[in-house]
């Protein structure tokens, strides 16, 4: 009902103008001589013509244009409502994934620190190590030089005391007489007799 007003309507409106149009063209055919009737009837006809036609295009366009444009506005609203969930959903994946970046930063951050913290004890551990095989190495070489200044020390007092065998008996041989030996023959076998 509402179309079938619209076209009243517009009919309406197209009356007056073509109505003055022909008034116009009356006008205009008076300047130059009589005003044909049969013109301004056949100008009437065509109009109404017009006018229906335009009214029955209407009225077979309107409602599949209205539809058309009603769905195509319905479409349009519709991909805007998926685009904004598509871009929600991508604005949450976005910060998800930022998230999981700032765990991972956070994860390697955390492995970072332990195997320093790791390798600070090794390192700890290695210079106890080599502190102790130091010392344990000044500890032998301590003991290697103390046995070895024993031995020396003891191969000297022997070969003193071989010397000093060597030269008492090369004395007692120039300066001791065969009575001086006989004499300490006999007190060393006193000695002995004594002893037992």
């Amino acid at each position: 009902m509402n179309l079938a007003k619209r076209i009243t309507g517009l009919g309406a409106l197209l009356i007056g103008p073509v109505l003055f149009l022909a008034g116009v063209a009356g006008a205009s055919e008076a300047a130059h001589g009589a005003i044909d009737p049969a013109k301004v009837t056949d100008l009437i006809l065509r109009t109404l013509n017009f006018l229906v036609f335009a009214g029955i295009l209407i009225k077979l366009v309107a409602k599949p244009a209205k539809n058309f444009f009603a769905k195509r506005s319905q479409d349009i609203a519709q991909s805007l409502e998926e685009l904004e969930a598509q871009k929600a959903a991508a604005a949450q994946a976005l910060a998800e994934a930022q998230a999981k970046l700032a765990q991972v930063a956070a994860e390697r951050d955390r492995i970072i620190q332990q195997y320093i913290s790791e390798g600070e004890l090794e390192k700890a551990k290695i210079l106890e190590k080599a502190e102790m095989v130091a010392a344990r190495i000044k500890e032998m070489a301590a003991l290697s030089i103390e046995q070895e200044t024993k031995k020396a020390a003891q191969d000297l007092k022997k070969e003193i005391a071989d010397l000093s065998t060597q030269l008492a008996e090369d004395l007692l041989k120039k300066k001791v007489t065969y009575a001086d030996q006989l004499q300490l023959v006999e007190e060393y076998l006193k000695k002995v007799v004594e002893a037992h």
